[in-house]
Parts: structure tokens; C-alpha cells; sequence
């Protein structure tokens, strides 16, 4: 299997890169078009912060490739936002693969939050063998809102997407890489779609 992380600047990919060895998988880093497109799964990583990540992938001309992907893609933390319409960190435009837009937490709750929370309401075959409100591992300021591609939430002062799923499209807010063996679980079932 040819697995590819994206790997456009914006993302502490090695952690992901060691979770999939763990699983007897190497996974590729690249931001070759040709080698993007050839793979079996991708995986999209995203940590910092959103409008430096979109010039990043925009220079990179991969703007325009990630949205027209037919393989398996999962968006992990910041490349989940990055997938969404729009986010308000930095008022970012996004991909506009899920049909929601991300906002940042108010400051009612502690910012950003960081830690081990649950995921419940669990829909699609990425959460097989996972049981609801299992504990998966989180560091963000920014959440994802409910939309009909919802397929798993979390409580942190509100109720919002934890993870979003629409055709070949997969967005995690949570770090599976970081989350045990329950995170585990989750990349080896992406493996198997």
C-alpha cells in the first residue's frame, strides 16, 4: 500500500509517520503532485496556525489538488479545519470540502484546549471496533461546527464536529497518532476503507 503524508511545512509529521510504522506501514512524506496522486490513502497533518498553512499549500499548488482527490484522505487537527469552508483563525478561506466553518472556542473555557476528552455519537465505518465516548487526545483553539457530515462529537463548553467525513474525505480534530491504542485503531480502520 502507498500511503503519502502531505507534507507542505505545516504539521509535526514524524509523530504520524511513527504511528503508521507501529502498524508495519511506511507512510511517504511528499508534496510531489505525481506522488499525491498516485497514492493509495493520504493523510493531510496540520498543526499551527491556518492562514500560514493555506499559503503554505497555495504555493505549493496543492490548494487546488487536495479538493479533487478521489483516494481515502484524512485531515488530522489543523488539516480537518483546512477542509472546511472557512475558519476564523486568520479569516481564512478553506478547501471547501466539508460544508461547515470553524470558530474559535470562547473564553468561557480554558483556550486552547488541551487533553484527553471523549467522542461520542460515532457514525462510519473509521470508528469500527472504537466504543463510544472513548477518550482521544486534543490541542486546539478552534472547533469545527455541526453540519450534516458530522460523524463524531465532543463537549468543551459547547457540542461541536470531532470529526467529519463527506465521500472519500475524512477530518479528525483529534490526534489519532497521540490518542493510544484507541487512536491506533482509528488509523489502521482508515487503512482498511
Amino acid at each position: 500500500m502507498k500511503l503519502v503524508i502531505i507534507n507542505y511545512g505545516a504539521g509535526n509529521i514524524k509523530s504520524i509517520q511513527f504511528a503508521f510504522k507501529r502498524l508495519r506501514v511506511d507512510a511517504i512524506l511528499s508534496d510531489n503532485p505525481e506522488e499525491i496522486l498516485a497514492a493509495d490513502k493520504i493523510i493531510f497533518p496540520g498543526v499551527g496556525e491556518a492562514s500560514s498553512a493555506m499559503a503554505m499549500l497555495q504555493e505549493a499548488g496543492l490548494d487546488k489538488l487536495i479538493p479533487k482527490l478521489k483516494q481515502p484522505v484524512l485531515g488530522i487537527c489543523l488539516g480537518m479545519q483546512l477542509l472546511c469552508e472557512f475558519t476564523e483563525e486568520g479569516n481564512t478561506k478553506g478547501l471547501g470540502v466539508f460544508k461547515t466553518v470553524v470558530k474559535r472556542f470562547e473564553d468561557s473555557v480554558k483556550v486552547p484546549q488541551m487533553g484527553w476528552n471523549v467522542i461520542k455519537d460515532l457514525k462510519s465505518n473509521l470508528f469500527k471496533g472504537i466504543k463510544e465516548k472513548e477518550y482521544m487526545y486534543l490541542v486546539h483553539s478552534y472547533y469545527a461546527e455541526h453540519c450534516p457530515e458530522t460523524i463524531s462529537t465532543t463537549d468543551y463548553g459547547i457540542n461541536y464536529a470531532s470529526a467529519l467525513q463527506h465521500k472519500n474525505f475524512y477530518g479528525v480534530q483529534f490526534h489519532p497518532e497521540k490518542s493510544s491504542l484507541a487512536g491506533e485503531q482509528l488509523l489502521k480502520n482508515f487503512l482498511e476503507l
